[in-house]
């Protein structure tokens, strides 16, 4: 009795190639994405005539237009401040500024609408807790 040999199957399309780009492109976007946390106060900045936007740095207020203060986590002139100078103060104590080197320049984010006395006001505060520069975020026109 002699039997007929069964067909042969085709193997099923191997899914690993499709696997691995989509893992390349999940990497891909991790890796040039920047992940960023959303600003803790919403703000416009003024308009001039040559943009000034520097990007974040070490220390960045925010500034609403009602005159609230934000610093990190912080919320009120008071705690931003303060939250402010013991994050200069750890920044020197790490070693990142001395007397020949000083601290990052504070980037501050004004909203467009501060009255100008709000933030005159505020200068002098910044300026005893130790920045010597500061940057005002800007658009241009």
């Amino acid at each position: 009795m002699q039997f007929s040999e069964p067909p042969r199957r085709h193997p099923p399309e191997s899914i690993v190639p499709m696997i691995n780009v989509v893992f390349l492109l999940l990497i891909f976007f991790l890796m040039t994405a920047q992940i960023a946390p959303p600003d803790p106060i919403e703000v416009t900045p003024p308009s001039a005539t040559q943009k000034l936007d520097p990007t974040e740095g070490e220390f960045t207020l925010y500034l609403g237009a009602e005159g609230d203060l934000a610093f990190g986590e912080a919320r009120g002139e008071e705690a931003a401040l303060a939250a402010l100078q013991a994050a200069k103060e750890a920044y020197c104590a790490d070693g990142g500024c001395s007397d020949t080197v000083p601290p990052p320049p504070l980037i501050l984010r004004a909203d467009a609408n501060v009255p100008g006395a709000t933030l005159a006001a505020l200068m002098p505060r910044l300026a005893q807790a130790g920045f010597a520069e500061i940057q005002l975020v800007t658009v241009s026109q």
